[in-house]
């Protein structure tokens, strides 16, 4: 009933106001016409039309200065009013300085957290590519090309020429790799992370170099291994050519070979936060659009640009037409199956349900923070009681009171944004820095005025949400009640009490939920870290070698192989060494390869990936070897070839048979015998399983580019890597030293975006904990201070400490139940939700939710504890004698 007259009383104050606003217009109006009336009949009484226009003001001056000073003295008495609640919010604040500081903390550490979501979701999805026109901008992906989706250069070239609905397409290669471009000259030898694109790629997105110019349609035009001209990234740029304005022009060394440089990209392009987040690209060299790079198969990672006019729904259907027509011209060319989408999306597109999580962690975090300080507001108004009677009573107005309560939340508010905004600026450094991370755009995130504003509104709405329930109680509030209720002094009036439990009842519920949905990404996240990886990256580290151009043929470069594992095997504490051009978890390419039993159609081969690798990688990797034998150095272009597979392969080509002794067809362009099976390894990704695979020895192929160096060894990285550098170096004087890290960092950046999520979902659930435990303890506390005189009388009529206690307790476990009863039902609905992020657990878990009942019933039992702990030592004596 209260509530309803209050809403009442505001609906008339703003009926009011709004139509005294409308009686002022109305009557400005009304003298503009009686003006333009009185001028017309002075002026038809001869006068000139200036000397009508003064008449008829200073006939209507005085009402016209009435009306404005009316409207000044307004703004004027307004701006009093506010002058004067200000001020009188700051003594009280003042005075109450634990009570404010306390505020501030709790309110500047939620802010702080819905400040650094709100960036992180501002930079992943809200602002724009850092492309021009970016809604205009689609993927192209290869649905028969998987999993990596990419396109050979024939199709690109011919698509681009014939599309209409897409202006332009452009592409870049798909699977370069970490190091795979040597500098040298000039300065320590080292390795950068080179990418190939198209000469049209930088233009399609409207990136303009810093310095420079873009790529001709010469440089793309070369073999594939050369390398003509390069571009710089700014920070490579910065970095290693102390930001040099006369670069560009200036002849490089890159894998032994003169590049020049083309330009110098502008910082605010980096290919890798957008494409593949948590890498390093240092340069761009051309990508050679020819007969030799489409026969190297699906290399291409293709974007494209939406002709004027043209919607994304008329570009599928006319890519759809232009590649059947394609595949029908060009049957030898791989299979092509296009799906179009906008580019934006397929960037953060997998990101968006964990970034849906972090957004209703951080509201439902907001909403414990704005229950806490409300019940600290009702608890702090309750002994202010007297004061607003007093006012009352000396002719304060109600909605001057509500108007001075709401005030003191919103200035709490303001205080706790300010060392919100403190607290987001340190978290979103923090965040842009971290690179070992795989999530998209991550480095853009920062504070920028979407930001502010976001803060700025934060403030203001949690400022007048828990300053709403204290404001809400002022209309209540009559002198002769207060009088009445301070006098009794036994208890707690029973019409705040209730609003104080129902506070801590929802901040129960709530951080039931967070807790709950942290419970099953960690439960998630503790599956994926129990994954047979197929591997064990423990004790294993990785180095990039290539072998100079002096070793050009087949047996020169065996030659060096083996020469450089007998050189690391023999360093003290290595215990195994291997060479891959591919590592688990850094890329993958497939081929189609067929079985003499059973016979399968050349044009249905099933595919496989294929890895090249060295005698030794195995046992250097950990990948245990199921059946047959290893890779061997006798293994040579001079011996019948081979290859080993792992088990799911096995399966699928010869289910009930042994696969020792079989034959796979085309395997490299010939026919190989399976000398080993090996167990299955997690090259696409921790959560999906291996696949078919294949491993073809190193030094019966030169299908590859790079190659890894695997070292397992007792050593710590930090012994390991110059040992490893110095036993090479007779052989490979220029091997750069900056590349040499460790297989579980491949691991660990793999893991890098569930651990991030579930990183700070925990941090919410801890904070949530905390706060429902303060403001359980806050309804104890408080209603044992006021029931002091109550529990001294019923210690003096016999009650045992013990039995307050236990009557304290009690209280505090039943509002605890029934937070968690509706906590539960809530949880069990929305955590369907998040299904897509979980592995190996159910998003009804009945461990994760047992768990969650088990803790926050411990935290509100600890919570309740400490104040019955004190009501149990009341002395009846002092506390009838205080009443």
């Amino acid at each position: 009933m209260h509530i309803k007259r209050i809403v009442k009383r505001m609906r008339g104050r703003l009926r009011y106001w709004l139509g005294r606003n409308a009686r002022h217009r109305q009557l400005q109006d009304e003298m503009d016409l009686h003006l333009e009336a009185l001028a017309k009949d002075f002026m038809d009484g001869g006068m000139s039309e200036a000397d009508a226009r003064a008449a008829a003001h200073r006939k209507f001056g005085n009402a016209t200065l009435k009306a404005e000073d009316a409207r000044a003295t307004w703004i004027s008495r307004w701006l009093t009013d506010a002058v004067q609640d200000l001020r009188y919010t700051a003594r009280n604040l003042r005075r109450d300085a634990g009570f404010t500081i306390f505020a501030i903390l709790i309110g500047g550490l939620g802010i702080g957290a819905s400040s650094t979501v709100f960036s992180i979701v501002n930079a992943l999805l809200l602002r724009p590519l850092p492309f021009r026109d970016p809604a205009r901008l689609v993927w192209l992906a290869n649905e028969a090309s998987q999993p990596d989706q990419t396109w050979q250069v024939g199709h690109l070239l011919d698509l681009r020429s014939q599309s209409t609905t897409v202006a332009d397409l452009a592409g870049y290669f798909a699977y370069y790799g970490a190091g795979d471009v040597k500098l040298t000259g000039g300065g320590e030898p080292e390795r950068l992370t080179g990418v190939k694109v198209t000469q049209n790629f930088f233009p399609l997105l409207g990136v303009q170099p810093l310095i420079g110019r873009n790529f001709t349609l010469e440089e793309c035009r070369m073999r594939w291994d050369d390398i003509p001209a390069v571009m710089l990234s700014y920070s490579i740029w910065q970095r290693r050519f102390a930001s040099d304005p006369a670069i560009v022009g200036r002849k490089l060394i890159l894998n032994e070979g003169p590049a020049i440089v083309a330009g110098v990209l502008p910082a605010t392009f980096d290919l890798a936060t957008v494409f593949a987040p948590g890498a390093r690209v240092d340069v761009y060299v051309p990508f050679p659009l020819t007969d030799q790079a489409s026969r190297r198969g699906n290399t291409l990672a293709v974007v494209g640009r939406l002709s004027p006019g043209a919607t994304l729904a008329a570009a599928q259907t006319e890519f759809a037409s232009l590649c059947k027509e394609l595949q029908r011209r060009y049957p030898d060319r791989n299979d092509i199956q296009p799906r179009l989408g906008i580019l934006a999306q397929h960037v953060n597109g997998r990101l968006r349900p964990a970034i849906f999580v972090l957004i209703c962690a951080v509201a439902v975090v907001m909403l414990i923070v704005c229950a806490n300080i409300s019940n600290l507001q009702l608890a702090r108004t309750a002994t202010r009681q007297k004061e607003m009677a007093v006012r009352v009573a000396l002719g304060a107005g109600r909605h001057r009171l509500i108007r001075q309560m709401l005030t003191e939340s919103v200035v709490l508010a303001s205080g706790g944004a300010l060392l919100g905004l403190v607290l987001a600026l340190a978290g979103t450094r923090v965040l842009a820095h971290l690179d070992a991370i795989g999530i998209p755009l991550l480095s853009s995130v920062r504070l920028d005025p979407a930001a502010l504003f976001f803060t700025l509104l934060v403030a203001v709405l949690s400022g007048i949400l828990f300053g709403l329930a204290p404001a809400l109680e002022i209309p209540t509030l009559a002198v002769h009640d207060t009088l009445k209720d301070s006098s009794r002094g036994s208890s707690e009036s029973q019409k705040h009490s209730w609003v104080r439990g129902a506070l801590a009842i929802a901040e129960i519920a709530l951080a039931c939920v967070l807790v709950t949905g942290a419970g099953l990404l960690i439960r998630s996240f503790l599956h994926v870290l129990d994954i047979d990886l197929g591997f064990h990256p423990e004790s294993a580290a990785v180095l990039r070698i290539d072998p100079s151009s002096r070793y050009s043929t087949q047996i020169l470069r065996n030659n060096y192989y083996s020469d450089a594992l007998g050189r690391v095997r023999a360093i003290p504490g290595v215990h195994g060494a291997g060479l891959t051009d591919v590592l688990p978890l850094g890329g993958d390419r497939s081929w189609g390869v067929g079985a003499t039993s059973p016979l399968f159609d050349p044009k249905h081969y099933p595919e496989a990936f294929v890895r090249i690798v060295s005698d030794g990688y195995f046992h250097a990797m950990g990948i245990a070897l199921e059946a047959g034998r290893d890779v061997s150095e006798r293994d040579d272009a001079k011996s019948p070839p081979v290859i080993v597979i792992n088990e799911s392969f096995a399966r699928a080509l010869w289910p009930h048979q042994d696969p020792i002794g079989q034959k796979i067809l085309g395997a490299g362009h010939v026919d190989r015998e399976v000398v080993g099976v090996v167990a299955d390894v997690r090259h696409l990704a921790l959560e999906q399983t291996s696949g078919n695979e294949m491993y073809l020895p190193m030094r019966q192929t030169r299908d590859y580019a790079e190659v890894d160096l695997v070292v397992r060894s007792t050593l710590p990285p930090a012994q390991l890597a110059p040992a490893v550098r110095a036993a090479l170096r007779p052989i490979e004087p220029d091997l750069p030293a900056n590349e040499f890290r460790t297989v579980q960092q491949l691991v660990d950046k793999a893991m890098s975006p569930r651990r991030f999520i579930v990183f700070l979902l925990s941090g919410f659930s801890a904070f949530a904990l905390i706060l429902a435990s303060l403001g359980i303890y806050g309804v104890i506390s408080y209603s044992v201070s006021q029931r002091t005189q109550e529990i001294g009388i019923r210690m003096a009529l016999g009650a045992s400490a013990r039995d307050v206690e236990r009557s304290i307790l009690r209280r505090t476990l039943s509002l605890a139940a029934i937070g968690m009863a509706i906590g539960t039902l809530v949880s069990w609905l929305l955590m369907r939700a998040i299904v897509g992020l979980l592995y190996g657990v159910s998003a009804t878990d009945p461990v994760t939710f047992a768990g969650m009942l088990a803790v926050l019933t411990a935290v509100a039992a600890i919570a309740g504890y400490l104040p019955a702990r004190r009501a149990a030592r009341i002395d009846p004596m002092r506390a009838l004698r205080t009443s």
